[in-house]
């Protein structure tokens, strides 16, 4: 395990894997697509339905596969596999990830029971140790859930998951918690749900040696409005219906009317690193799921301020023009 010191040699060292991985983000004309694994705790708040279809309908990436995370991980594996049969994506890779106790509730169940479920071959941990052997240093893995896939893939076999290229992390609370009626907290008072579920997981990415680019609170309480609703509602896509279907869900079983997308940000930071400016930053994660910065050497990158334009101005199109089908099969029989 790489530990991180108060050298200027290993802070050099660092900070060039920190831009190095960050270089990699824009993708020219010509060049090969970025290889990514989503890790996710789909069904819950419908950002995840978001970030996921954002990664779907980017030609930057070659998704090699979709894990789910925390909860009921077999039932949001056979929601991600409709997911992608309803987008004629069912080349891509589900595999169920470690199964847990959960609270919160999974508010886009009905749609989820009601798709077909492909074999699951492996679990989420052995794929994704799998695929960084058959592609060393050049996976970007972005975990939109609780880290306990990724925490026991270290567990198992550390020396292979340090040849990940990066991490690009929705979780933590640096400056800002938790919006409060439409005002931001400060000075978090309570940690950040993904992390909190399973803080020794946290613990174990920032100690890693991995690069991390972290999407916390700070920057990605951004709201779905009325307007962007309503735009998406002009289009009649396999993509779109769904989402309009799972917004209806969440929205019925929260009693809210309009999504935070702070999955799809960090989505967006991985297609475009010009959607979230990053800083350095060294982050101790506590017990309860705190990420303080504290002084000493970068292990982290954060976006601390988010940039809401931008990140509208790469979401909505995709969303818009997208124009996958489906294959015809995607409802239990």
């Amino acid at each position: 395990m790489i530990a991180f010191r108060r050298s200027p040699l290993v802070l050099l060292t660092a900070l060039a894997l920190f831009a190095a991985a960050a270089s990699a983000q824009s993708r020219a004309p010509g060049e090969p697509r970025m290889k990514v694994i989503l890790d996710t705790d789909v069904g819950d708040d419908v950002d995840d339905a978001f970030a996921i279809d954002l990664a779907l309908a980017s030609p930057e990436f070659e998704i090699l596969g979709i894990s789910s995370a925390w909860g009921d991980t077999a039932m949001r594996a056979r929601m991600l596999d409709r997911m992608l049969c309803e987008t004629g994506r069912t080349e891509i890779a589900v595999r169920a990830g470690i199964p847990t106790g959960a609270t919160a509730a999974f508010t886009q169940l009905p749609w989820a029971r009601a798709g077909a479920a492909r074999n699951l071959r492996e679990d989420a941990v052995t794929f994704l140790l799998q695929q960084i052997t058959a592609h060393p240093d050049e996976i970007t893995l972005i975990a939109l859930g609780p880290l306990t896939n990724i925490g026991a893939a270290i567990d198992r076999d550390p020396a292979t998951f340090r040849r990940l290229k990066r991490v690009v992390l929705m979780g933590g609370s640096i400056y800002r918690g938790y919006d409060k009626k439409g005002s931001a907290a400060v000075q978090p008072a309570e940690p950040e749900y993904n992390i909190a579920r399973d803080p020794r997981s946290a613990q174990k990415l920032m100690r890693s040696g991995v690069p991390v680019f972290m999407l916390p609170l700070d920057s990605t309480q951004i709201r779905f409005d009325e307007a962007r609703r309503s735009e998406l509602a002009t289009v009649s896509t396999p993509m779109t219906d769904a989402l309009q279907i799972l917004i209806a869900e969440w929205s019925h079983a929260t009693r809210q009317a309009n999504p935070t997308l702070f999955d799809a940000v960090a989505v967006a930071y991985a297609i475009d690193a010009q959607t979230c400016a990053m800083t350095p930053v060294h982050i101790e994660v506590d017990d309860v799921g705190l990420t303080r910065p504290t002084p000493g050497v970068a292990n982290a990158q954060a976006c601390l301020l988010p940039k809401e334009d931008a990140f509208f101005n790469l979401l909505m199109p995709r969303l818009l023009h997208q124009r996958l089908i489906g294959n015809g099969a995607c409802l239990a029989r």
